[in-house]
């Protein structure tokens, strides 16, 4: 990787921990269609901590898949871990569960590449999210990095709310 792109890298998580994209727990009581998941997550390595709450709504078309209606979150710790979850709200509001599945494993992936990215197409479904390809080099960051997409995980495993089956087949 250039000098110039872990610079640009550098400044993308940099924007997102100081100006977080969904910061701030959003007190919903679960509306009809809606299901609500949260979950608490330390990094009790470097301290790093994060809730956050998920709204899941169904899918509007019989058997469509779940869909992320919000995502929102508290936390504290280092830049990583909170641009991390500053990135993840971006990618994943709006989505169906089986995209956010997808985008979750895909990051995942990329935190095991040892900095060495990914194939060009996997990293397009990751926008902003490539800009943690330099913190994969670091052992230490990796769980930092991971801290709220584990939350993520465990708050939609929480809701209740399954991904439909049919949806999981067509992944494959």
């Amino acid at each position: 990787m250039t000098s110039s792109m872990e610079q640009l890298y550098q400044q993308v998580i940099l924007d997102h921990a100081k100006s977080p994209h969904g910061r701030g727990l959003v007190a919903v009581d679960a509306a009809p269609g809606h299901a609500l998941g949260e979950s608490h997550q330390v990094n009790p390595t470097c301290g790093d901590e994060v809730t956050l709450r998920v709204d899941i709504t169904a899918g509007g078309a019989p058997g469509a898949a779940p869909v992320v209606a919000g995502v929102s979150w508290e936390g504290q710790g280092c830049s990583i871990s909170q641009a991390s979850v500053s990135v993840l709200t971006d990618l994943v509001t709006g989505a169906d569960l089986a995209e956010v599945d997808r985008v979750s494993e895909t990051f995942r992936q990329l935190m095991h590449a040892r900095g060495a990215g990914l194939d060009p197409d996997l990293e397009d479904t990751l926008g902003d999210a490539t800009a943690f390809t330099g913190v994969a080099k670091y052992p230490a960051r990796i769980k930092c990095a991971l801290l709220g997409w584990a939350a993520l995980r465990d708050a939609v495993v929480k809701s209740g709310v399954a991904i439909p089956a049919s949806t999981v087949k067509e992944q494959s």
